[in-house]
């Protein structure tokens, strides 16, 4: 079973290229509770650009919930 360290590898990868908004800043707000992708495109600028992050978002969003409550 993987642990949940394993979602905090890779912090620096920029998941919106519009905002710059990185895997390690959706992570932090998760952990603070906000799992919604309405919530993180206010906090962060992410997926209000193109929105061609939108899916990925939704997809990090997933797993890292999902491993969050193993």
């Amino acid at each position: 079973m993987k642990n949940d360290n394993d979602i905090h590898q890779n912090l620096d990868e920029v998941i919106c290229d519009c905002s710059g908004t990185t895997r390690g800043k959706i992570i932090s707000l998760v952990e603070q509770g906000i799992v919604d992708s309405d919530t993180i495109s206010r906090k962060t600028g992410a997926i209000s650009g193109c929105g061609s992050c939108d899916y990925d978002i939704e997809m990090l969003l997933d797993d890292i919930v999902a491993k969050l409550q193993h």
